[in-house]
């Protein structure tokens, strides 16, 4: 009987649609080809860390005039997360007349922290901020499934008058870096009209003004029940929505900013960029993920690049670094296997590709600084394109999630030191990977794990539930 690591890298029974990426290389557009905004170069920033991310967005917040639009998977009962609320009720009362609002995910603002005591979640938060300050900061919760395990509202990206702060960061203690621990991203502001715009359309034609999307902090919420032909017809919009903006030539001084929006397997433009992005580079390639687990097009665009002689970058969490290991001296839960599940993942990935780390070709990256986590994700290629998203370049993201992205062009290379020195960055707590044996087998893992490991394994269940990390 085979155990997880002498499964093979490349899952069977996939759908047809998932394959037919193959049939469509023929036929593949270059990213140069996307219609884009161009943005003056020095209109483009990129911040240093997580405390810079929080000193930027309180900032922007408490100089609002016009609009505070904040998109992300969950804004945390905590002090992070309630600072930045209340930095929200504080700009309103002082300007009646902008206009605040929030987008979460429906399913995840109303339940407790996984493995914690079940409790109304970051919903109940909302309302006594509301109780307390007053109306005028609406939350909104964006119910992208019936249940959260099927697909989440994972759009990214802050837009405060003019500006995108543009992360894959949620909003809560850990990402803001409020006491000891940080979990890393990436963090860049983008002061654009244009863009702002484009981002804030989408999310009150798509999101606000859906039967299905309905305000956390009023007195009460229908329940998910209620909605559930509402969610089914959101669903179905959703996976045609586009970002809609008007094009131009980038010129000299500028980049060009497409932004993307992707939702499920077919017909879906930012995973179709995802592929194209990779297959696009010549010389060098960086890819950034916090969960190894990447869908069949990915992994197959990554061989191709590899063939061809392109440097490819892997980036990723060791598992400690992982936001959902536990140490092996405190009690065991099943969530805490998760880490485990994508090391695995990665153990067999690199020793099928083992002759391309021996020449040189393949760098994969560990990151481990102290108890802090990873969720840096995105790919820099050549010099010519960045992509900025919270994508994570996994099968949920690929498949059931509610995603968008940022393609950075960059024609004239004039954000190129600007990315080698956020890459430096993050690469100086990380450690290159020699070899797949370098990284632990499933019989070194806590017996827990391995009794887990071994029963998904044994009836081939890890392969479904890869589908939906």
């Amino acid at each position: 009987m085979k155990n997880v690591q002498e499964q093979s890298s490349e899952p069977r029974g996939l759908p047809a649609v998932w394959h037919s990426w193959r049939d469509k290389a023929r036929n593949r557009a270059s990213p140069g080809a996307l219609s884009a905004i161009p943005v003056a170069a020095e209109n483009f920033e990129t911040l240093e860390s997580p405390e810079a991310y929080r000193r930027a967005l309180l900032a922007l917040i408490a100089g609002a005039r016009q609009r505070v639009l904040l998109a992300a998977l969950y804004l945390e009962n905590d002090d992070g997360g309630r600072e930045i609320l209340e930095a929200l009720h504080a700009a309103k009362a002082a300007r009646p007349e902008l206009t605040a609002a929030v987008f979460v995910d429906w399913h995840r603002a109303q339940r407790g922290l996984i493995g914690k005591a079940r409790s109304a979640g970051n919903a109940a938060m909302y309302r006594a901020l509301a109780r307390r300050f007053g109306p005028g900061v609406e939350v909104y919760g964006v119910p992208v499934q019936r249940r959260e395990l099927m697909g989440v509202m994972h759009l990214k990206g802050f837009i405060i008058d003019d500006a995108v702060l543009y992360s894959g960061a949620s909003l809560n203690d850990v990402y803001l870096q409020r006491h000891d621990r940080y979990r890393l991203d990436r963090y860049h502001l983008i002061r654009s009209r244009a863009l702002a715009d484009c981002l804030a359309v989408a999310l009150d034609q798509a999101l606000r003004r859906s039967p299905a999307v309905h305000s956390l902090n009023a007195p009460s919420a229908p329940k998910t029940a209620e909605l559930r032909p509402d969610i089914v017809r959101f669903r179905r919009e959703l996976a045609r929505t586009r970002y809609r903006f008007a094009g131009d030539r980038v010129r000299q001084g500028e980049i060009g900013v497409t932004p993307l929006f992707g939702l499920g397997v077919r017909d879906n433009e930012l995973n179709r960029t995802i592929v194209e992005l990779i297959h696009e580079a010549k010389t060098r390639l960086v890819l950034f993920t916090p969960y190894f687990n990447p869908p069949g097009p990915v992994r197959r665009a990554l061989d191709a690049c590899l063939r061809s002689g392109c440097h490819v970058t892997i980036v990723l969490g060791d598992k400690t670094a992982n936001d959902f290991y536990i140490p092996p001296d405190e009690p065991f839960k099943t969530i805490g296997a998760l880490p485990y599940l994508y090391e695995s993942n990665l153990r067999r990935f690199c020793r099928a590709r083992q002759r391309f780390i021996d020449a040189g070709r393949l760098d994969v990256r560990l990151w481990r600084d102290g108890n802090n986590s990873f969720h840096v994700k995105g790919l820099w290629v050549d010099d010519r394109y960045a992509l900025l998203t919270g994508n994570n370049i996994n099968p949920r993201a690929w498949r059931l999630d509610l995603e968008n992205g940022l393609l950075i062009h960059d024609p004239n290379a004039l954000l190129v030191e600007a990315h080698r020195a956020e890459l430096e960055r993050i690469l100086a707590h990380t450690q290159r990977l020699a070899s797949h044996e370098a990284l632990d087998a499933v019989e070194a893992y806590p017996a827990p794990v391995q009794r887990l490991l071994k029963r998904l394994a044994r009836v081939r269940a890890d392969r479904l539930v890869n589908q939906v990390l």
